[in-house]
């Protein structure tokens, strides 16, 4: 093959950061959501991202993000990626981005879960179980919590994804008690009667409402990959795979070398920061979620704006510490807009921006056709055969 032109590509997911509705979000109930213009407007032009901004987040859009305007001479090239999978979830978008876009309708809870599988999870963890509706996350540990600190009952609930989620007071349920529960969980939900995308571990500490608080030992059982991914495909050439945050989760440590847990999006920077320092040839994936759990589902704009002030910061030492053959490649895996109604993701095209220290040009990508865009273009790269369910952008890249 041709020499690669990046040695080393970093994807990184803004969890939840959309850019607009999508084409066929009228068919998930969200017309009219927009996760950073609405955040812009909650600011009143007062969002200063000016990273973001060099690397064109606003050339990507119709309408500029309320303060931070379209560049002229932009650092990165741009453009935007519609989702083809079913479904909204961080599953269904990172898949899809690494070459495996989830065709088949996964099983949804929008009246609770069968009483045949609450009866199994009630057998196998000895507890009742409260809850068993869609449900934003935080409302039901302020609303059930206590209870849960007087009779032991596991809270269970879902959203408006593929998800069932098990939400546990450190105090009352031990972290790994919480962790052996979801994992009997996930082994009833994959298929042929229900397939589920993630059984979520959702633990919290406190003593009374106004004191419940998630922690960091969430951890995501998602379904296994159903086929192979982009990961995969360059482990088995011998190039290094790396995930940050959840990505080992939503690919259930299948293709990647080394992982990080994530903290914060902070910590979550601080595993990049290392990662950059380190001397390899091949792909990292990183996801920052805190956007989307701590600020999205909690409708809550002007918290999502300073996480996105904040990311910006650590982008400026990120761009610093590139070398001349590395390719930064952020995006997002789906919306949540912190205006919209309800506490759910929401279907929107995500953002493209493209970096290289060595590129002479901003390129404008368009509007790609897929999320697998994403990982054609880094198979391209390595020279390495994929799916092929994606077009490569690499050529465009000078």
């Amino acid at each position: 093959m041709e020499k690669m032109k990046y040695k080393r590509i970093f994807g990184l997911v803004l969890d939840s950061v959309g850019t607009g509705a999508a084409d066929d979000a009228k068919n998930f109930g969200d017309e009219g959501s927009d996760t950073l213009g609405h955040v812009g407007e909650a600011y009143k032009g007062m969002l200063k991202i000016p990273n973001l901004q060099k690397l064109s987040i606003s050339n990507i859009r119709e309408n500029t993000i309320e303060g931070v305007a379209a560049e002229e001479e932009p650092l990165a090239s741009f453009g935007k990626m519609k989702e083809i999978s079913v479904g909204k979830d961080s599953m269904d978008g990172h898949w899809e981005m690494m070459e495996l876009p989830v065709v088949q309708k996964l099983s949804f809870f929008p009246n609770g879960f069968p009483q045949e599988l609450l009866d199994k999870l009630t057998e196998f963890s000895g507890r009742n179980i409260v809850g068993n509706r869609p449900e934003s996350g935080t409302k039901i540990i302020e609303e059930l919590g206590e209870h849960q600190l007087e009779t032991g009952d596991l809270i269970v609930y879902t959203s408006g994804d593929s998800v069932i989620q098990i939400a546990a007071n450190e105090a009352i349920i031990p972290v790994e008690e919480l962790y052996r529960i979801c994992e009997y969980a996930r082994s009833l939900v994959n298929g042929p009667e229900y397939t589920v995308g993630r059984i979520i571990a959702r633990p919290y500490i406190g003593k009374t409402k106004d004191t419940f608080t998630r922690t960091a030992n969430r951890h995501d059982f998602a379904l296994k990959p159903t086929g192979k991914t982009v990961m995969d495909y360059l482990q088995e050439d011998g190039f290094k795979t790396i995930g940050v945050g959840k990505i080992n989760d939503i690919f259930s440590k299948q293709g990647i070398d080394e992982g990080y847990h994530n903290e914060s999006n902070m910590d979550g920077m601080d595993h990049v920061d290392h990662v950059m320092a380190e001397d390899f040839t091949g792909f990292c994936f990183i996801n920052l979620v805190d956007f989307d759990a701590m600020y999205g589902h909690r409708r809550n704009p002007i918290g999502f704006g300073q996480a996105l002030m904040d990311f910006d910061v650590r982008l400026g030492t990120v761009i610093e510490n590139m070398k001349q053959d590395d390719l930064l490649m952020i995006t997002a895996d789906h919306g949540n807009d912190p205006t919209f109604k309800g506490s759910d993701h929401t279907r929107e095209n995500v953002p493209l921006l493209v970096y290289s220290p060595q590129n002479k040009k901003s390129v404008n990508l368009g509007t790609r056709k897929t999320f697998s865009d994403f990982g054609a273009t880094i198979l391209d790269n390595f020279g390495v055969q994929g799916e092929d369910r994606g077009t490569s952008f690499l050529d465009n890249l000078e």
